[in-house]
């Protein structure tokens, strides 16, 4: 398996999402994708169809735009969960999208996909949340009004193996950025990460997993014992 763990898969600021090609990111993709390929995108939430139709279609126009072509693009969600192991099966490329990450992890644990994952031999392209739930430990950052003062949240929750990388995406978006009256980088993140390590980067960079080998591609920090050290810049990468 290939991954692509992306904070966000379009360009900032961009009127119509299409692929990022900053840090070779679709370069890299199209060295590895067939032509034309099978795609499944694993929803966030699997009660909410409307939306996840909404963005499964936004995701595969951006990937067309792009140049890429589909013999089938369909979606994992509540409707068919049932099928994710044939779905699973058939797909060349899955794309673990963004969301509420409770929510997903819920999910993908209710589908077995940690197991499913074990005989995929294609690409994943993970999505913000969908990335931050690759790692072996996912850090589930309080996001909603209400979870980082709730003392039954579950900020630490297991993921899917994939990286040993704790993933905090769209860095540029929540750094300065409040929730329950707390700042969610140095009132939340950085105590979270006493005794911890979270890989922390903007949009645009990714965490690129081949044969064993991870790469950070782009901009990126580390966050470690309450202390933030940037360790990659854009434009460069790093063998972690």
């Amino acid at each position: 398996m290939i991954c692509f763990l992306t904070s966000r898969t379009d360009s900032p600021g961009s009127d119509h999402m299409n692929l990022n090609p900053a840090n070779g990111f679709v370069e890299k993709l199209r060295r590895c994708l067939p032509e034309p390929c099978r795609a499944l995108d694993i929803c966030s939430d699997p009660e909410d169809a409307e939306k996840m139709d909404f963005y499964a279609a936004a995701i595969r126009a951006s990937f067309e735009d792009a140049g890429f072509r589909f013999g089938s693009f369909r979606t994992l969600d509540g409707r068919n969960r049932e099928q994710a192991a044939e779905l699973v099966r058939q797909a060349d490329l899955l794309i673990l999208s963004g969301g509420h990450v409770p929510t997903q992890n819920r999910f993908f644990t209710e589908i077995k996909l940690k197991k499913l994952l074990r005989d995929f031999d294609g690409v994943l392209v993970g999505i913000s949340a969908g990335s931050m739930n690759c790692a072996e430990t996912v850090y589930a950052q309080p996001e909603l009004p209400g979870e980082a003062t709730d003392p039954n949240y579950r900020r630490f929750l297991p993921g899917l193996g994939l990286t040993k990388q704790s993933i905090l995406p769209h860095y540029q978006e929540i750094k300065d950025d409040m929730l329950d009256g707390l700042r969610v980088m140095e009132d939340l993140a950085y105590p979270d990460s006493m005794g911890r390590a979270f890989l922390v980067f903007p949009d645009g960079s990714y965490l690129h997993i081949e044969n064993g080998r991870e790469e950070l591609c782009g901009l990126a920090w580390r966050l470690a014992d309450g202390a933030l050290t940037q360790i990659c810049a854009e434009g460069r990468s790093l063998t972690l």
